[in-house]
């Protein structure tokens, strides 16, 4: 039996890791998870979880997969990241282009990716350092999305049903839209023309949290960030975003984005500059745009070249093709300001895991 850990330190990381999870215990094999830096609530009972940082390095795992950008090194095993998003980052450029989105910081041993453009960026990589490899494997996050067989174009909607606007926003306050869209929201919930699901970032401001929260009701659905949201997305006609990567996500349903002031605009979004318009671009939407679909499909593609939601096994695989390998060409760099700097971050995560369950 082959054990593996979980690091979490990020709501979003829980329905990353299930899938990966459901393919370990397939195989015969044991996870357990170590959460630090946000509630551990979302753990079901039959999931195991390593409470203390000394339970956590002494675990005999062969790997440690992360969906963040950092680990603390002494934890066991190799460590894999799987990524918290797929790779576009939020400055609107590709994964091609080299940017501190994805500086390579010694962390991690293995960076399992999601398709042909951000491998041969991360392959470049490697090459360059020496001490990481490289495996294209998809997303385990959607593994559940293209195994239970994505519906594919407009949800099923009686006539006299609201279309259902699925709104989710980032948190940082250059780029979200949350706090503009309160009001646009509100309106239309209001309304009674339309119904909405609606999800912020854990990192959002708490008080705009609690405002949204309040405007809970007949059209409006409030989502906790510590829920799975991928089920929750084909309940929707239509996406409602700005620069959160959840975007790409809801795509991959074949169905259409409306965006406010993204970083990442192009033709496959609708993307408004005047809250005045942001209506009006929801009822094109739902006309089902063909350039606006087809833009959108072959950007799902450029992003995520896998749909048979098999990512989870490649990802296992991966780590078994480096563990037979050996060590990589060269060392991981001593990172000693770094690895410090990590610890005081850890100690915080520890506090706020902590306390969330006080």
């Amino acid at each position: 039996m082959r054990r593996y850990l979980f690091f979490v330190n990020q709501p979003y990381a829980y329905s990353i890791l299930r899938p990966l999870q459901a393919e370990i215990q397939r195989r015969g094999d044991e996870v357990a998870w170590f959460v630090a830096g946000c509630s551990a609530a979302p753990l079901r009972e039959d999931e195991h979880r390593l409470r203390t940082l000394a339970e956590a390095c002494a675990y005999p795992a062969v790997a440690t997969f992360v969906p963040g950008d950092w680990v603390p090194n002494f934890l066991p095993g190799i460590k894999v990241e799987v990524f918290h998003g797929l790779a576009r980052n939020k400055r609107g450029h590709t994964s091609e282009a080299e940017s501190d989105h994805y500086t390579i910081r010694g962390w991690f041993d293995l960076y399992c990716t999601h398709a042909t453009t951000d491998t041969a960026k991360f392959t470049a990589l490697a090459a360059g350092h020496g001490h990481f490899r490289v495996a294209k494997t998809g997303w385990p996050k959607l593994d559940p999305l293209f195994l239970a067989g994505a519906p594919a174009g407009p949800r099923p909607r009686g006539n006299d049903e609201p279309p259902v606007v699925f709104y989710a926003s980032t948190f940082s306050r250059s780029i979200t839209s949350a706090p503009t869209m309160e009001s646009v929201i509100a309106r239309l919930a209001g309304s009674g023309k339309w119904r909405f699901l609606v999800t912020l970032h854990p990192k959002m401001n708490p008080e705009v949290v609690a405002r949204y929260r309040a405007l809970s009701g007949p059209n409006l659905r409030f989502i906790d960030s510590n829920s799975d949201l991928l089920p929750l997305l084909a309940e929707a006609d239509v996406m409602l975003c700005d620069t959160s990567s959840i975007m790409f996500e809801f795509m991959f349903l074949n169905r259409p984005v409306v965006t406010y002031r993204s970083r990442m605009a192009g033709p496959w979004l609708l993307d408004v500059e005047h809250v005045n318009d942001v209506e009006p671009a929801l009822a094109q939407a739902l006309e089902r745009p063909t350039a606006l679909l087809e833009a959108a499909r072959d950007l799902c593609h450029e992003l995520h070249e896998f749909t048979d939601g098999q990512s989870s096994g490649r990802v296992l695989d991966a780590v078994n093709d480096v563990l037979a390998a050996g060590p990589a060409p060269r060392r991981k760099p001593l990172n000693l300001w770094r690895k410090l700097k990590m610890r005081n971050r850890l100690r915080k995560a520890l506090r706020a895991t902590a306390q969330s369950a006080a």
